[in-house]
């Protein structure tokens, strides 16, 4: 919560929504108007939730008129940060990001991410459990390059919470 816009209003797209606990507990505890618009691959019959794969949806939101961009997944969610990335920088705009990442004991990190890094893809067919260690060092290399200045994390065992302004 000492993350969020320090405005009395804002809006935030929450990519990986699920039930929504987590910004149903911030809205009751902070004296700010939120306006949450959840993406989730299951419908929520309690409320409006935009029902899909989120890296879909993203190129026909604005996402200008968000705030803030929740990308709490179980996993990676590097697909949905380069687009986040890309449309930022064209659109010369600034954006807070939540970011749970989560990489289980033999858990592959995304091509996409090693690739950044500047590993290829022969490189990582041949020895792939080589190129998946240390993936929360790998996505902060990336981060940095991205030109992320500054990151906060909290970890718990093999997740890690993390935010960042674009």
């Amino acid at each position: 919560m000492a993350h969020l816009p320090d405005k009395p209003a804002f809006k935030v797209l929450d990519a990986f929504h699920g039930q929504g606990e987590i910004w149903k507990y911030i809205v009751a505890r902070v004296n700010k108007k939120i306006e949450v618009i959840g993406i989730d691959t299951k419908p929520n019959p309690n409320e409006f939730v935009l029902f899909g794969d989120n890296k879909k949806f993203f190129p026909s939101i604005s996402l200008e008129h968000y705030d803030v961009i929740d990308l709490d997944a179980y996993g990676v969610p590097f697909d949905q940060l380069e687009y986040i990335f890309d449309h930022d920088r064209r659109k010369k705009i600034h954006h807070k990001i939540f970011l749970t990442f989560i990489q289980s004991i033999y858990g592959r990190l995304p091509l996409g991410l090693l690739r950044k890094l500047g590993y290829s893809e022969k490189m990582v067919k041949k020895i792939p459990v080589l190129f998946d260690r240390n993936g929360i060092e790998k996505l902060k290399t990336y981060l940095a390059l991205m030109g992320v200045q500054r990151i906060f994390i909290k970890s718990q065992g093999k997740k890690y919470y993390i935010f960042f302004e674009i």
